[in-house]
């Protein structure tokens, strides 16, 4: 699960960038914040990952305060950005290998980490070849077999989807769904309001750093929710 209870986060000039944020991702649910640069959604996820600290309020990863205790808060989180860091020169397999011995203390012998490539949707036949000839959308699956690996219950996500052909941001779909159906809290940002009809429970539209919509999807389809993201942009210019 993850929780954010009024957070805030304040830098110089008393700018808010994020604004009292309440919101709470169960496990089973991919909540998708939308909003413009500057809405606050990166906010968010770095103060999940203890990357800045909250001027106020508190961001919970299963129920651990993510600034006391962010070793204990990380053990539990797997995060995915827009652009995955894995060594070139090493295999998707060797990355693998490294990032999972690392955040967990367990190494696994090869059968174990291709099959956790496998079910990342990982063609396994293209373990063995160095990361610097991967696509984009590679790379995110080895990432998310990292979060496999870690048995992490949570997974935030920063624009996945960004640069990928619309296959593959419909494979990635996919496997967030799957992730879901497995019991992880999917966090996810992005600007792509298809994605986040496609995979997300639930979106919340940000404007200037205060979350000022929640939908479910359940309940909308791409046009209503295209028309509830200019809605509140109208109402936030205006303001």
């Amino acid at each position: 699960m993850l929780q954010a209870s009024s957070l805030t986060k304040v830098y110089q000039g008393n700018v808010p960038a994020l604004d009292r944020l309440d919101l709470t991702v169960n496990p089973g649910e991919v909540f998708c914040l939308l909003g413009p640069n500057g809405a606050g959604k990166t906010t968010t996820v770095n103060l999940f990952l203890n990357f800045i600290s909250p001027s106020s309020g508190q961001a919970l990863v299963c129920g651990i305060d993510s600034q006391r205790d962010p070793l204990a808060a990380r053990r539990k989180l797997a995060y995915i950005p827009e652009n995955v860091m894995l060594y070139g020169k090493l295999t998707g397999l060797e990355n693998l290998q490294y990032f999972s011995d690392l955040s967990t203390g367990v190494r696994l012998d090869r059968a174990d980490l291709l099959g956790l490539l496998e079910g990342a949707g990982f063609p396994v036949e293209a373990a063995d070849r160095p990361v610097s000839g991967y696509s984009k959308g590679m790379r995110q699956k080895v990432g998310i077999a990292v979060a496999l690996a870690k048995k992490a219950e949570a997974l935030l996500l920063d624009e996945p989807t960004s640069g990928l052909d619309p296959l593959a941001a419909n494979e990635f779909a996919r496997l967030i769904d799957n992730l879901r159906q497995g019991g992880m809290a999917v966090l996810m940002v992005t600007h792509d309001l298809f994605l986040a009809q496609q995979c997300g429970t639930r979106v919340g539209i940000m404007q200037r750093g205060k979350l000022v919509t929640t939908l479910n999807t359940s309940d909308t389809d791409h046009l209503r929710l295209e028309k509830a993201y200019l809605e509140a942009s109208r109402v936030t210019e205006a303001a």
